[in-house]
């Protein structure tokens, strides 16, 4: 008996053993699965953001083309010169002229600044953010005037020492995102003369509270200039505000006064130092070093010239062909660390670098729960230590198949979106492949077009079952790459070209009627709707008729007042996917 029971033992014991090993793979092949979706997904987030960059660039090329040919420009509208290319026809109004006719009514209840700032202002800006209060428009003007005035004393660099007894954090891009920057202040500490912080660039756009970062930011400087330090990223420019949101906050923030605010901002940016120099062995700056840097000509560049980072300066009556592009920045955040005891300006010519270290301090960056938020603190003579956090709106982090299922989702309604814009190129790629018209294509050709026609360098075959219809065969339907979605039409009558056009390009033709219209009206007149186009058309090489252009611009002038409403044209076009309207009804029905 005691021999058959040990044998029982024994079976049961494997069979716990085998159905152990069985679970433990299933799952590490589950878990496999999903950090490849991830994985997948924040490439396809990557790879947008990179085009995007790419988009920008041309967008750059596109102003220095219309400095060359829109020649007429300078006598029509000097404001649009200066404001583009980084002249000063006349310097802004006075202080006074902003913020003496601003009342702060009784019944206003957020906080309340005293000049000469204090810690005590800092406090109180953070505690009434964290309530979502908004900072009045007059305290806000009055911030950015005292902003400017101690900025215009500091030099491009900045040069801060540490010592074994006072460290520096440095922080990366926060991209409007409060609730990063208030989780870095309760685990770091507030700025104070014993807690030293440089912000490298990036404060604004994206995220929903840019204006709130800005100001306790700017206080912080005030109270503190020799302990917090600011450097200027390619986001702290207007034009890349009205492309990615900061422009649209502070005017719905700030519905009367929002202008006011957005031309003292243009101004405090130019001003924003362009790196800060640590020990003289390190170097914080955003975007990095090219090959062709030379920190002898950024030690003495005229900084509040650099109206834009997409358009350098260029004097009014110089040659417009001159090459500026070195005075141009990219756009991340690189800290980079000196190998040798020779001077700084010496290493950068011989490009003999020790460390590169990138810093972003934006947690949830494309969708909650897609990376971490990290900064970087640091003493003399010691390795810098790294920090990483990451803001949840509960007390624990959802699964890992839930934060992978709402990153992809979002991934893939992103590039569906691309996908439409590019609809008529796609299918004349798509109908050259498939020589049988039969409408279908190998999964080879169906990847080889969506990637010549995109250019995302995605990795197509395993983004195929979220994009399209396979056959039992593995043949694509390649007509389901458009599978419920589609872009809105403004007017009906437009050709299809023409609306996936205006779509793909329509952030670039916001920021390009938005400089036009220096007044911030949301108006420009039929004429330099279609002079603008008509230079788009030609530098972009785009293929639309002038006749589309010219028809266009007379639907868009509803009125017949010879002004067009360009932002609420532009916002119009917009895609719809089946899901928003599967939603929309589902809601009607509750």
């Amino acid at each position: 008996m005691g021999c058959g029971t040990s044998s029982v033992k024994d079976t049961r014991s494997e069979q716990v053993l085998k159905a152990a090993l069985v679970i433990q793979n299933w799952y590490r092949g589950y878990s496999t699965r999903l950090k490849a979706r991830q994985r997948y997904a924040l490439t396809i987030f990557q790879s947008i953001e990179y085009a995007d960059e790419q988009g920008q660039l041309q967008l750059s090329n596109f102003f220095s083309f219309m400095l060359e040919n829109y020649a007429h420009i300078h006598e029509k509208d000097p404001e649009i010169v200066a404001r583009l290319f980084g002249s000063t026809i006349q310097d802004y109004k006075d202080r006074q002229d902003y913020v003496a006719f601003v009342d702060v009514p009784n019944s206003y209840n957020g906080p309340r600044l005293q000049f000469p700032l204090t810690f005590t202002d800092i406090d109180l800006l953070v505690d009434a953010f964290k309530q979502q209060q908004i900072l009045h428009a007059r305290y806000v003007l009055e911030v950015l005037f005292e902003t400017k005035k101690v900025l215009k004393q500091m030099p491009n660099f900045t040069h801060v020492k540490t010592s074994p007894s006072k460290e520096i954090t440095i922080c990366g891009d926060l991209h409007g995102k409060l609730d990063d920057l208030l989780l870095i202040f309760y685990k770091n500490g507030l700025p104070s003369g014993s807690n030293s912080y440089i912000f490298n660039g990036d404060f604004v756009d994206r995220g929903r509270n840019s204006i709130e970062i800005l100001m306790i930011l700017f206080v912080s400087f005030l109270v503190y200039p020799n302990d917090l330090h600011l450097n200027r990223g390619n986001h702290e420019d207007f034009m890349m505000n009205l492309r990615y949101g900061f422009t649209k906050e502070i005017l719905c923030k700030y519905k009367i006064h929002g202008k006011q605010i957005l031309q003292i901002l243009e101004d405090v940016y130019t001003w924003l130092p362009i790196g800060t120099i640590i020990d003289n062995e390190i170097l914080v700056i955003h975007g990095g070093i090219s090959e062709s840097t030379d920190l002898n000509l950024l030690h003495h560049v005229e900084r509040h010239k650099m109206k834009s980072v997409l358009m350098p300066p260029t004097p009014l009556d110089g040659d417009p062909d001159t090459n500026l592009k070195k005075k141009k920045f990219n756009a991340t955040v690189l800290p980079r660390e000196v190998k040798t005891s020779t001077s700084l300006s010496e290493q950068l010519t011989k490009h003999e670098w020790e460390q590169v270290i990138t810093i972003f301090s934006a947690s949830n960056y494309y969708e909650e729960g897609s990376n971490r938020g990290a900064y970087i603190k640091l003493s003399f003579g010691m390795a810098p230590r790294f920090f990483q956090y990451q803001v949840t709106r509960t007390t624990c982090l959802r699964p890992l198949y839930q934060r992978v299922n709402a990153i992809e989702s979002s991934a893939i309604r992103i590039l569906r979106e691309r996908i439409i814009a590019q609809k008529t190129d796609l299918i004349h790629a798509f109908q050259l492949q498939d020589r049988s018209k039969s409408g279908k294509l190998s999964m080879s050709q169906w990847a080889f077009s969506m990637e010549n026609i995109l250019g995302l360098n995605l990795p197509w075959r395993s983004l195929s079952s979220r994009l399209v219809t396979t056959d039992t065969n593995g043949d694509i339907d390649y007509m389901s790459s458009f599978q419920d979605i589609h872009i809105q039409k403004p007017v009906k009558e437009a050709q299809s070209t023409l609306i996936e056009t205006l779509y793909r390009y329509r952030s670039d033709l916001q920021i390009i009627f938005n400089v036009i219209d220096s007044d911030h009206s949301g108006l420009i007149s039929v004429e330099e709707f279609r002079s603008m186009w008509k230079l788009f058309n030609s530098h972009y090489n785009i293929h639309i008729d002038d006749f589309q252009i010219d028809e266009l611009a007379e639907r868009m002038d509803l009125n017949k007042d010879g002004s067009i409403d360009f932002n609420e044209f532009l916002k119009a076009f917009h895609v719809v996917h089946k899901l928003d309207k599967l939603n929309k009804s589902g809601s009607g029905l509750l």
